[in-house]
């Protein structure tokens, strides 16, 4: 029971930045289908990317994971930019596709992999703490979606701009924090 706790705490950590961009996009006013479909997503990469991360990790892998904050930096830094330099067009969210779906799944699930190194070597089994993961990302992300659509509804053309500025903070966090 100690344990799940810890992985809970653990997964509540991995999801705020799920919850973070998906309140981003959120104020895109995404329709609910693709709401599901996204948080479904996220969901399954924050399954797989820790238990990746367990079977992988060994000490070539330990080398590179602190490039990948970069990675993730930078993809936020293109999203809020696109995200502003696109937002006086008439849309109905930037979540069009399964591409752009993968792309924020991926990108929000990337530190669960080095999570995962962690944990291969503190726990024999994985699936329980990455089915934590995966439910806690998946209930933040939807939550973050929903709650990031109120804000559009209440406060109109300033939601998107809270949403790019969101998208923006996130780049610089994880180029230089």
């Amino acid at each position: 029971m100690n344990d799940i706790l810890i992985y809970f705490f653990m997964a509540l950590g991995l999801s705020m930045d799920a919850f973070s961009l998906a309140l981003a996009y959120g104020t895109t006013k995404i329709s609910m289908k693709k709401k599901i479909i996204l948080s479904i997503t996220v969901g399954i990469f924050h399954f797989i990317m820790p238990w990746l991360g367990s079977i992988l990790g060994n000490e070539l892998l330990l080398n590179y994971i602190a490039k990948a904050n970069y990675l993730v930096g930078v993809i936020f830094l293109i999203l809020g930019i696109e995200m502003f330099i696109s937002r006086k067009e008439e849309k109905k969210g930037t979540i069009t596709n399964l591409a752009s779906i993968l792309l924020f799944s991926f990108t929000v699930s990337i530190d669960s992999f080095s999570v995962g190194i962690a944990l291969s070597l503190t726990t024999k089994d994985i699936n329980m703490p990455c089915f934590i993961f995966a439910m806690t990302s998946m209930l933040f992300t939807f939550l973050g979606v929903n709650l990031g659509n109120k804000i559009a509804n209440r406060f109109e053309n300033k939601a998107e701009d809270i949403g790019i500025a969101i998208l923006l903070i996130l780049g610089i966090k994880y180029l230089f924090f």
